[in-house]
């Protein structure tokens, strides 16, 4: 196969797909019942080709040469082998990342102090056997509701894709670990960013929903263009691995198994993006990233507005940041200073 082809088939070039291989080979060694062998390689090809294409399984077995339930057999195990490497492909900013990473945000709005983008998105499977009516969501179909957190550079710090389709996003973030971790960076003062279905929080900043000043204004045209990472970061994310998006049909297993699948695709584009892998499709690089998520306006929420809870936070930001007084030329002169002293201002 040509590179192209191979990036094209399983999203990875073939010196990423070698270190994918040499990696999960210990957990993929053990013996499969198979007329001639079914090698770590072949596994590891077999799984990336599945998630990339979101193919059924009988077409990705009979590409890989062998039976539906031999491949359902190996997808599982290229899973269990990849989520046992989870820790190191998904990683929350620690104390020594901040500067950088709001160094990033920065440049996204001019926003500061911001570490990460946050929302959620879903993630279709057929009708489960139990509970059915929690896995429908707001649009009339089943699925996973996943909790994303991402970085200016679309890299996935956290996920959790443990909660059904019906359940609301702030439900969902506080029962996760972020509340947790952003409790320890609190002396730090960093914010996430999230849309209106979220509380506005002491470190999470939402849009203020009837802006009355300027400077409010102000403020939610950079919450908007920053917090638009996190849309792209879902659109890129879906593209590269159809299985995860609508067009590629629902997903044919458990809600466990579907939240392993999710899992193991976001590690995947984490890989993608530290490799600097290009995405590419037969009919060219880029096409369909657009088209492979819904477009949700900046600051908007599928799940309905949640409480406002913490509004001295937002307000005091929204004052010290976005208070410019008389004309253009002082909103310039602002801007410039800040951008001038971006290193400072953003520790």
């Amino acid at each position: 196969m040509e590179e192209r082809h191979v990036i094209v088939t399983y999203r990875f070039d073939r010196a990423t797909i070698q270190e994918l291989c040499t990696q999960l080979e210990p957990d993929l060694m053990s013996p499969i019942r198979h007329p001639t062998g079914i090698t770590p390689d072949v596994q590891v090809l077999s799984g990336l080709h599945f998630l990339a294409s979101g193919s059924f399984q009988t077409t990705v077995a009979m590409a890989s040469g062998m039976s539906q339930p031999m491949f359902s057999n190996v997808l599982s195990r290229v899973l269990s082998a990849l989520l046992k490497h989870v820790r190191i492909y998904i990683i929350f900013p620690e104390v020594e990342d901040l500067p950088t990473v709001k160094g990033d945000f920065y440049v996204l709005g001019h926003i500061p102090n911001v570490i990460g983008a946050i929302d959620g998105t879903h993630v279709a499977l057929v009708t489960p056997h139990r509970s059915e009516q929690v896995y429908r969501n707001r649009k009339s179909y089943h699925s996973m509701n996943v909790q994303m957190v991402c970085l200016a550079d679309q890299y996935i710090s956290q996920v959790n894709a443990m909660f059904p389709g019906s359940v609301h996003d702030a439900y969902i973030l506080r029962n996760s670990s972020i509340p947790d971790m952003m409790a320890q960076l609190q002396r730090h003062r960093v914010w996430l960013l999230g849309d209106s279905g979220y509380p506005n929080l002491s470190w999470l900043l939402t849009p203020v929903r009837n802006p009355r000043t300027r400077a409010e204004e102000r403020y939610n045209e950079a919450h908007g263009r920053t917090r638009r990472v996190i849309e792209r970061t879902f659109g890129l994310l879906k593209a590269r691995f159809r299985c995860l998006h609508m067009t590629g049909g629902s997903l044919f297993y458990s809600p466990k198994e579907v939240c392993q699948i999710i899992i193991a695709c976001s590690m995947l584009h984490n890989l993608v993006l530290r490799r600097q892998v290009p995405f590419l499709q037969e009919d060219g690089p880029d096409d369909g990233v657009a088209a492979a998520v819904e477009p949700v306006e900046p600051g908007d929420s599928d799940e309905g507005e949640a409480e406002e809870e913490d509004n001295d936070n937002r307000e005091s930001g929204i004052q010290q940041y976005f208070q410019w007084h008389t004309g253009e030329k002082i909103f310039r002169f602002y801007i410039t200073f800040t951008v001038t002293r971006l290193p400072l201002s953003c520790v």
